[in-house]
């Protein structure tokens, strides 16, 4: 793979974007255990690299539709940490105000599309936002959609894709082939060797990472959004790994084949980085626990603040659509937000 896609400085700040993903899912999961979210809990432990890999190559103006395990990548992507905890905690001064569930949050003029389905849906929103862009005269940018498995079989997926194949999008699909939707295994699911097969039948490139292994993640997606975003149409990316829980913290995940446990892709992507880093001296395992526990530092801070703040009020808000142009723009000049930035610095 092309070595210009992983400098050595790309896989230390990835990797911190993978730990910090790291331990905010495990903050929510003990939140949820605790009775203080409401709704399901769906994190990315085991998808970290591939996420977090996304988000570190988008740009400013770029468009990215994460799914429900692309922590990492969305605050790789610039999502603020406390925005995520204002959600899920059903904070009114989030992007979502408090409304609609913790998962299908977003900002859309920042270019982070609030989620509708991860059943294929995204993948036609983002192609019809890049074709919106290319009618305007807007060039140079690219927008990525993730899906897993299971989503590769739906009619959206199909239509979404093969539109943007016809129109030579810079659309990027990124496949976490986590080998179950939800309990169902590749097996019942796809009759293909691999998934990145389908690539073809698109007439589009297609390519192949080890969704374990960081350096290959950086590596693949890289090359795949470089060349979107360089006129060579879209691109297909299918990663293969496990995720490491259920499919949400209410499911203890007792049909996965414990055989996969023990594959190479079944390891822990944030492990095989750690050892990586320290394999490769570009990190010692000091300063990796001094990385972690400056992301619980920052963890700990945004809840403290999303915590005291206050719920929704139906009978004295304006609950108006996310179209308008005052939920477009967001909030500004709140005092929690300005206290909370000058405690917790953007890294």
């Amino acid at each position: 793979m092309p070595d210009q896609y992983t400098p050595k400085t790309s896989l230390v700040s990835t990797f911190r974007w993978m730990q910090l993903a790291r331990v905010l899912d495990e903050k929510l999961a003990s939140l949820y255990r605790g009775s203080k979210i409401v709704g399901g809990v769906y994190l990315g432990f085991g998808q970290e690299a591939l996420s977090a890999s996304i988000g570190v190559h988008l740009n400013p103006g770029d468009v990215f539709a994460p799914l429900i395990r692309d922590q990492a990548g969305r605050l790789a992507f610039g999502e603020p940490l406390i925005d995520v905890l204002r959600t899920f905690l059903g904070s009114r001064l989030g992007p979502m105000r408090g409304r609609d569930g913790n998962i299908h949050r977003g900002v859309p003029a920042n270019g982070q599309l609030a989620m509708i389905s991860h059943l294929g849906a995204m993948v036609s929103t983002v192609s019809g936002v890049l074709l919106a862009d290319r009618l305007l005269g807007k060039t140079g940018t690219v927008g990525v959609s993730t899906i897993g498995d299971g989503g590769t079989s739906t009619g959206a997926f199909h239509e979404g894709l093969n539109m943007a194949a016809v129109e030579k999008l810079p659309l990027v699909v990124v496949i976490a082939n986590n080998q179950y939707a939800y309990s169902t295994p590749n097996s019942q699911q796809f009759h293909c060797n691999n998934l990145v097969d389908r690539a073809a039948g698109y007439g589009i490139k297609g390519h192949v990472a080890d969704g374990t292994d960081l350096r290959s993640c950086l590596s693949v997606v890289g090359e795949a959004i470089h060349l979107a975003r360089n006129g060579d149409g879209p691109q297909l990316v299918v990663a293969k790994l496990l995720r490491l829980g259920g499919h949400g913290e209410h499911d203890d995940a007792s049909y996965v084949d414990p055989s996969l446990r023990s594959q190479p892709s079944g390891r822990d992507c944030l492990q095989v980085a750690t050892n990586l880093l320290v394999e490769e001296q570009l990190a010692t395992p000091d300063e990796i626990l001094a990385w972690r526990a400056e992301a619980i530092r920052q963890v700990e801070t945004a809840l403290y603040f999303a915590q005291q703040e206050p719920a929704p009020d139906p009978d004295t808000e304006d609950w108006c659509a996310l179209s308008t142009r005052s939920f477009a723009e967001g909030l500004t000049n709140e005092p929690e937000q300005e206290t909370f930035q000058s405690i917790l610095p953007s890294r």
